[in-house]
């Protein structure tokens, strides 16, 4: 596991069979949940019954709920997918199938797994056990040390591990919010932390392993900062004001409008200038990994 300008802890637990996450697989249909042992019917006179379950791991036991099924026929069509034949939600399932070869694949969250299913005309049906190799993870994250970050200006994207002929990583959910359990099959992903919306970013490499939760705490080297522009120190501030932050370099990182705009920033030195009628006011200020405060910049 791996960080880059900035850190991240990881605790792993046992994971619950918890409720999944939503799989958006383009071109399928959503569907309503079903009963505990849900059947899936393609009509025909000769019919064959096999039994599907899903475990996280080896050994362990099947999972009860927030699986989904997808039953496909093994022969692309003129588009070049393979046409679904079947679909059920719940744990495992019952379907009912003519004889042939199939592709079956089971969702837990964003974990899943597909495997070929031959249905013989006759003879005993084995039950068909998909393990995932799947665990969770949360995502968290503070400034500085121990400054935990309202969750309302945090969110996460995770991407794959590795990157494709132009560099570039596949991006496996967007906007996820702090604590909540997202299912992945076990391996390491891509993790971009956002505090804010300007420019405290921080990546981070995370294991997720199969049959745990992984609790990741992500460290943030930012802080709040709320703008003012006041005739006295600790007076009120003044409306109408326009306001610009500039970084060490003299590049442009944020505009904004109001008597007293906040705003993330990643640590570092900034100057801040204020507009009030069509005058100019400055002052350079540098912020501190987790120390919230108000940037005052007086009329003088």
């Amino acid at each position: 596991m791996c960080a880059t300008a900035g850190s991240v802890s990881a605790q792993d637990t046992q994971a619950p069979a918890g409720d999944a996450n939503t799989l958006d697989l383009p071109g399928l249909t959503e569907f309503a949940p079903t009963g505990n042992v849900p059947e899936i019917t393609a009509p025909s006179d000769e019919l064959r019954n096999v039994d599907l379950d899903a475990r996280l791991v080896e050994g362990a036991a099947p999972l009860e709920h927030g699986l989904i099924w997808r039953v496909y026929h093994p022969v692309p069509d003129r588009d070049g997918k393979l046409p679904i034949l079947a679909t059920s939600e719940g744990g495992s399932a019952l379907i009912s199938m003519e004889p042939g070869e199939y592709f079956v694949h089971v969702s837990f969250g964003l974990a899943g797994v597909t495997r070929k299913l031959v249905v013989p005309p006759r003879g005993p049906v084995d039950t068909q056990d998909f393990i995932l190799n799947a665990g969770g993870l949360v995502l968290n994250a503070v400034s500085g040390n121990d400054v935990r970050i309202p969750p309302a200006k945090l969110k996460f994207s995770i991407y794959s591990e590795e990157r494709d002929a132009n560099g570039q990583r596949q991006l496996i959910i967007a906007d996820v919010r702090p604590s909540k359990i997202i299912r992945l099959n076990d391996g390491i992903y891509h993790v971009v932390s956002e505090y804010g919306e300007v420019n405290a970013v921080i990546r981070s490499d995370i294991s997720v392993a199969a049959g745990k939760l992984t609790e990741a705490t992500i460290q943030h080297r930012a802080a709040q900062i709320t703008l003012k522009l006041v005739a006295d120190e600790g007076g009120e501030a003044i409306a109408d004001t326009a306001w610009s932050i500039t970084n060490s370099a003299g590049d442009l990182i944020s505009e904004s409008v109001g008597a007293f705009p906040s705003l993330v920033l990643a640590e570092g030195d900034y100057t801040a200038i204020a507009r009030h009628k069509e005058k100019l006011y400055r002052r350079d200020f540098k912020v501190a990994a987790g120390f919230n405060y108000d940037v005052e910049v007086l009329l003088q």
